[in-house]
């Protein structure tokens, strides 16, 4: 469970905007998505010092802050659990979130937990007690994976139906063969190449569906990841550990106590967008604006690399 925490904690800083649409389908109606949603992981500790072992975690926690279209400064924290095993103090757990960030910070709270576990009776949404003429009634939004309509998901436009895509497929390891799943899951790479998302997006996704479905035959993970570098034209040998480093590189990056790129980094990334635009050009047959969407570059540079070829 340690690996899926930093995948999760990961894909929704990746994908925070998409991820508020998924869940929270009006949300445009009420959050100012031009101000910058902020991660409150270090207010969150805080609150919840991690006494567990660290391989053992059942759970994820993220706060976002995000800000309202009102006048004033307004802003509400967004509380969410990812649950991958049954647990019997799972309402009450989430209760227990819920009041000591309402008392730390006051403020609106949305609390979301998403059930990531195989268990058809495991349904929580609510926790309640009554003693005497005291009574007690908290209910959250729940979201299980296992209940969620594929066609539904592959319908849709918003990048982390890709991700629940991905979720649901990992539950049937199994009850399916190792070889089976590694058809389902490179047929998940090709729908997600045919999704027009940013490039940006699709990393993040190519990296979470290649980490968070594994094998048990080592042999098909070599192979997984030679069928991902023939796809994309672009190696994609990132594993956990490097995944860990790459998030704790761009965190603090972001907070400023990393001066500077590696030298070459912008001559890479050119080579990349490169191969992904050849690549796409000589094996889809996309239309120049949304190979130039996928790949984040613009139309004129997809044309003259479609002329050269």
């Amino acid at each position: 469970m340690k690996r899926d925490d930093a995948l999760w904690k990961g894909l929704i800083e990746d994908l925070a905007d998409d991820f508020l649409r998924f869940f929270f389908p009006n949300v445009d109606e009420f959050l100012d998505f031009n101000r910058k949603i902020s991660f409150l992981d270090k207010e969150l500790e805080q609150l919840f010092p991690n006494t567990q072992d660290e391989f053992s975690p059942k759970y994820v926690d993220k706060l976002l802050k995000v800000h309202t279209k009102k006048g004033k400064e307004e802003w509400i924290l967004v509380h969410i659990e990812v649950q991958g095993s049954t647990d019997k103090e799972f309402e009450r757990r989430m209760l227990t979130y819920y009041y000591r960030i309402l008392d730390k910070y006051d403020r609106d709270i949305a609390s979301l937990a998403i059930l990531t576990d195989k268990s058809k009776t495991f349904r929580p949404d609510r926790y309640e007690r009554e003693f005497l003429e005291t009574s007690l009634h908290f209910k959250f939004k729940t979201y299980k994976v296992l209940d969620v309509n594929v066609d539904e998901l592959e319908a849709s436009n918003n990048p982390f139906a890709s991700v629940i895509l991905v979720v649901k497929t990992a539950l049937r390891k199994g009850a399916i063969s190792d070889e089976h799943l590694f058809d389902l899951k490179v047929e998940l790479v090709r729908k997600l190449l045919k999704k027009n998302f940013s490039k940006p997006k699709i990393d993040a996704l190519l990296r979470f569906l290649k980490l968070y479905i594994r094998f048990e035959n080592k042999e098909l993970i070599s192979k997984f990841d030679d069928k991902l570098d023939t796809i994309t034209n672009r190696p994609n040998t990132m594993g956990l550990k490097e995944f860990v480093l790459d998030r704790e590189r761009r965190i603090a990056l972001k907070e400023g106590r990393e001066e500077g790129r590696e030298e070459g980094m912008n001559i890479k990334e050119k080579q990349k967008n490169l191969n992904f635009t050849q690549n796409l050009i000589t094996q889809t047959d996309f239309s120049d604006e949304k190979i130039a969407s996928i790949v984040g570059v613009e139309i004129d540079y997809v044309k003259k690399i479609r002329a050269s070829l």
